[in-house]
């Protein structure tokens, strides 16, 4: 039952553990061997401060912990310089914990969202660089409340996220307060007047680079005030007068990059911001439709020295124009500008502002997912975000992580990749670049990077390519990670990397199993991504026998369990009980299937899970009851927790559900009919109607189920009755002589001698009867019968073949037989499994003067034990418990027997005695 599954996104920051030797250094974790190697105690001062900065502030304020010499190193400055805690949970608490350590503390990273006011509790009153992302919660008090305690700051970005409550008056705090600023860069700021840029233009005089993008209005007259700008952004701004901005802006004396992208900029400002600005080396107008649209790209001719970059353009080449060097036939120029020898300065600042302005253009683009943008990606797109994977700046190597994991889904909601797009990437060499990325000790690139392995690994090709390049080691110890976002990501890429048979050993192999289980421990069930993702994966490894003994080994059926019961998240209830199902499947090959139900409240969790609002909920849990159904106990469990009820009010719904859940509600009643209790319960329940409305199904899947339950249901006279009152004996018909698939066909003849066997003629009474949908009806019993028996007897005639059962009937030779057996052999069969009264049944059929009963029950006992059946050898036990064997030598033989009815005898007594060798 191991289906494809979706995958979904997220985000992450800071630093994973590492080893002190170049050899754990690449493989970006703890070496046990190493560990066990080393001793702590006499490493060298340098050595645990180089260790001490690979871990986040966490794992290095629990290491500094252990003792006296390693609290005095892990509080040195010179490791408190920088934090990220975008992963942590941040509040004042954790933040006055931190504040002894971060006197010196000079960049911080952070999540807005309750983060904000933590901030100052920090007490780093030295602080020049602060990022945070999901800023929609940062208001004005706070955002001046953090320039006010940290009148040292030169860098503030607030973004991607749009920052819809902060407005002109933090910006105004910002520039009284922080006079050193020399980058600001916000996002999604719905207005920024006059007052606050004049503001910055008097108080902020090194002011270089401001990013003022996607925001609803910006008086860009005032922007004109900003003298002291090199760089400045105004991406997918709206409401700007291009005409009075082109005039005022050109006349800025040190402005050198401008980026207007994702506006509506037309060609007449391009055109004066090219011919008039006195400085600018770069304008980027990235995706700005009014101007794509006046322009003529044949005849648009630049100033020398300046470059125009626009997705039209080789945007390589554009940056390769600003050298004067034999830079031409460099296909990768800013990786080429990175790894310049003699450099220059200005070139230099220009290039790192392009990396940035770039990625985030590319990112956005990304998220918006429009079709028109297919020939970029796959002419230039794509290998730009290449290059940017391998920038110097860590933020811009994050952003293309995420563009990458963005750009190459084209559909989220069903795990759709665009093959083209990540065969770009795979062509690129992009796989290594991003399990580089992932081997770093930076959680947030550890995050991006497994996020975009995860994306891509969908598409096959690219899947083994991760796997041949080492990427399945590299998530299961992702998974591992004391960071919930990083570990999270690693977990949806294992989920991907599982859904094919490829790579399942591999993920076991790799310690991927017990990584996956620990998670659904480590995290609370409100971190429901996580969760999904984890019992995602083990869902698609629980489908492989050897990996399903490794989940229940590793504790993954009591956890699994655990969330059915009390997770109240769809997707993860979903997963887990698709893992239970798919753990559940493997029959009598290992305890899975009675230690599930073993576990406390786990029937009765799939029971509740199957009135659930959400499709997918209800059709897993209908599967997992299914499998676990074929244990005894559990049948009973299922049963008296409402199981029967349940699944028929299941079936009852499911008119116009999934085929899936059609299947599956089917077979779970099927899985319960196997004990005539819950099979006479099924009937007074109503259970029979819907079954028969299943069997109508043109889905071969659907049908083929539907008439197994009716089989197992039509063995006894009451529900017998009942199919043939709610007027399923035409279904049955059809299948038995239409359907595509021969185990429909076969389940439904079977199902019909059952009924018209003679068990329900002497019983039906004379007068009208109900049926289980309240009509009254008088059935024809008589006729009925004989129509339907017609066609069983149509049925197995199909697998009869004159002239080879009479060339064997004439042979000695016993391959003769052998012959007929494979190629009238249904193997599907061998999975059925009947019990004693049942094979009673078939042998009494035998003896029945009806030359169709004979045949049909005949070639029933053939199917049921066939060498190489799942229950062959059970079967053949109750057959000579009935002293079968001289009732199939008397048909054999019989002269009044059809030929095919003697030749399936004989077949069946050479599988009793082939059985019976083999139990000697």
């Amino acid at each position: 039952m191991s289906r494809r599954v979706r995958q979904k996104c997220s985000h992450s920051k800071e630093k994973d553990q590492t080893n002190i030797s170049s050899e754990t250094l690449d493989s970006g974790c703890l070496n046990c061997a190493t560990i066990c190697a080393v001793d702590w105690t006499t490493l060298l001062d340098d050595t645990v401060i180089q260790l001490f900065s690979y871990l986040n502030y966490r794992d290095r304020a629990s290491l500094a912990s252990t003792c006296r010499t390693f609290r005095l190193l892990g509080s040195l400055p010179c490791l408190w310089g920088s934090l990220d805690l975008r992963s942590h949970k941040f509040d004042t608490a954790a933040a006055i914990s931190l504040s002894s350590r971060c006197k010196n503390l000079q960049r911080l990273k952070f999540h807005a969202a309750g983060s904000a006011d933590a901030i100052v509790s920090l007490q780093a009153r030295a602080l020049r660089e602060i990022s945070g992302d999901f800023c929609r919660d940062i208001t004005d008090a706070a955002l001046s409340v953090i320039a006010a305690r940290h009148e040292m700051l030169e860098s503030v970005h607030l973004g991607p996220d749009a920052c819809e409550r902060i407005s002109s008056d933090a910006i105004k705090a910002l520039a009284y307060c922080c006079p050193r600023l020399t980058r600001l860069w916000m996002s999604g700021i719905r207005e920024v007047n006059g007052d606050a840029i004049n503001a910055l233009a008097k108080h902020c005089r090194q002011l270089k680079d401001v990013g003022l993008v996607e925001s609803d209005n910006i008086d860009e007259v005032a922007l004109g005030n900003l003298s002291s700008i090199k760089f400045l952004s105004v991406a997918g701004t709206r409401n700007l007068k291009w005409g009075s901005v082109a005039q005022v802006w050109s006349r800025l004396p040190h402005l050198a990059g401008l980026d207007v992208s994702r506006t509506d900029v037309n060609l007449s400002a391009v055109t004066r911001f090219l011919s008039s600005s006195q400085n600018l080396k770069v304008l980027l107008a990235l995706n700005c439709p009014v101007f794509e649209g006046e322009v003529d790209r044949n005849t648009m001719h630049y100033q020398k020295g300046r470059i125009l970059l626009t997705f039209f353009d080789d945007m390589f080449k554009g940056v390769a124009s600003l050298f004067n060097d034999n830079s031409k036939n460099v296909t990768d120029m800013l990786q080429y500008c990175r790894k310049l020898k003699s450099r220059d300065k200005n070139l230099d600042e220009i290039v790192v502002w392009i990396e940035w302005v770039i990625s985030h253009s590319l990112l956005r683009i990304a998220e918006n997912n429009l079709k028109e943008f297919d020939e970029f990606w796959l002419t230039q797109g794509a290998a730009v975000l290449l290059s940017l994977l391998q920038s110097s700046q860590e933020e811009v190597q994050e952003r293309a992580a995420t563009a990458v994991a963005t750009f190459v889904v084209v559909d989220d909601e069903n795990a759709t990749v665009d093959c083209q797009r990540a065969e770009a990437i795979l062509r690129g060499d992009g796989i290594r670049l991003l399990l580089n990325l992932a081997r770093s000790c930076q959680e947030g690139l550890q995050s991006e990077a497994a996020k975009g392995i995860a994306n891509l690994s969908i598409d096959s090709k690219v899947a083994k390519a991760i796997a041949e390049n080492g990427g399945i080691n590299i998530l299961a110890n992702l998974a591992k990670s004391m960071n919930r976002l990083v570990a999270e990501e690693a977990a949806g890429g294992l989920w991907n990397l599982s859904v094919g048979d490829e790579h399942k050993g591999a993920i076991a192999e790799a310690g991927g199993i017990n990584a996956l289980v620990d998670l659904l421990f480590k995290w609370p069930s409100s971190t429901d991504g996580l969760l999904e993702r984890a019992t995602g994966a083990l869902a698609n490894l629980g489908a492989d026998e050897k990996c399903s003994m490794e989940v229940a080994m590793a504790g993954g059926i009591h956890a699994l369990v655990m969330l059915a019961r009390t997770c109240k998240v769809e997707g993860v209830q979903e997963q887990a009980a698709r893992a239970l199902a798919n753990l559940a499947a493997h029959g009598d090959s290992n305890s899975n299937n009675a230690a599930i139900g073993q576990e406390a409240g786990a029937l009765e969790a799939l029971v509740q899970l199957t009135y659930s609002q959400n499709e997918g909920v209800r059709q897993e849990a209908a599967g997992a009851l299914w499998n676990l159904s074929f244990d005894d106990k559990n049948r009973e469990i299922i049963s008296a927790a409402g199981g029967i009820e349940a699944l028929v009010a299941l079936a009852q719904s499911s008119s116009s559900a999934s085929q899936g859940l059609q299947e599956r509600a089917a077979g779970a009643l099927w899985g319960l009919s196997v004990s005539e209790t819950n099979s006479i319960a099924i009937g007074r329940q109503g259970g029979i109607a819907p079954l028969i409305a299943l069997a109508r199904s043109d889905i071969e899947d659907v049908h083929e189920t539907a008439a197994g339950a009716l089989w197992n249901l039509a063995f006894y006279r009451d529900n017998a009755l009942r199919i043939v009152l709610d007027e399923g004996v035409q279904p049955l018909v059809h299948l038995c002589s239409s359907s595509i698939s021969k185990m429909a066909r076969f389940m439904a003849a079977l199902a019909l001698v059952y009924m018209f066997d003679g068990r329900i003629d002497a019983d039906v009474p004379v007068g009208p009867l109900p049926s289980s949908q309240g009509i009254p009806k008088t059935p024809n019993i008589d006729g009925i019968g004989r129509m339907a028996l017609k066609h069983v007897e149509e049925f197995v005639i199909s697998f009869y073949d004159p002239q080879t059962f009479y060339a064997a009937a004439a042979s000695l030779v016993p391959t003769a037989l052998a012959q007929i057996a494979e190629a009238i052999r249904i193997p599907e069969a061998g999975h059925l499994r009947c019990s004693a009264t049942e094979i009673d049944r078939f042998v009494r059929m035998l003896r029945d003067p009806s030359s169709i009963l004979k045949s049909c029950s005949a070639f029933a006992l053939l199917q049921f034990t066939m060498p190489g059946g799942r229950h062959a050898m059970h079967h053949s036990g109750l057959l000579r418990n009935a002293c079968a064997p001289r009732v199939l030598r008397a048909a054999a033989a019989a002269s009044t027997a059809p030929i095919q009815a003697k030749i399936f005898a004989k077949i069946v007594l050479r599988n009793l005695e082939h059985h019976h060798e083999v139990s000697r």
